[in-house]
């Protein structure tokens, strides 16, 4: 997915199909996710200009929700839960390890783009802590081992 003309014509082909652009705004931003891969800065300007809101505005929605990204995804998302029960059973210390395992920090994208790594605040699984996915692959009572071998399948 790129920042192309193309994309873009997609994007304000869709803004253009509501009434309400501004009341609209959540819906076009999942969109707009879909068709680029993630919502950076002149994506936001661009949606900014189409529905009459100020950037400064979407950026704040965007930053809000976890379910938006500013920076481009990797292939697979490793998401580590740091609910309550989770971080009480050793989320913060798997999230540290993947961290150094991977060489990138809590919301960064391997340098390959392979895996992206981010900390939610829950996957309502509480009654398995601690609570890793990755990809596709839900690993209950989650620990660094479980997590490196689920982590070499992906790297095949």
């Amino acid at each position: 997915m790129s920042l192309s003309y193309e994309n873009y014509l997609q994007l304000e082909k869709y803004i253009n199909s509501f009434d309400n652009k501004r009341g609209s705004l959540i819906i076009i931003l999942h969109k707009a996710q879909e068709i680029f891969g993630y919502i950076p800065d002149e994506v936001q300007e661009f949606i900014g200009e189409c529905i009459g809101v100020e950037k400064e505005k979407i950026s704040e929605i965007v930053n809000f929700y976890s379910f938006f990204s500013r920076k481009p995804n990797g292939k697979y998302e490793i998401l580590v839960c740091l609910g309550v029960k989770c971080k009480k059973k050793g989320g913060l210390e798997i999230l540290r390890e993947l961290e150094k395992e991977l060489n990138i920090k809590d919301g960064e994208v391997t340098p390959d783009g392979l895996f992206r790594l981010k900390s939610v605040n829950c996957l309502g699984a509480c009654g398995s802590a601690p609570v890793v996915v990755v990809g596709q692959s839900l690993i209950v009572e989650a620990n660094v081992t479980k997590i490196k071998e689920i982590l070499h399948k992906y790297k095949k």
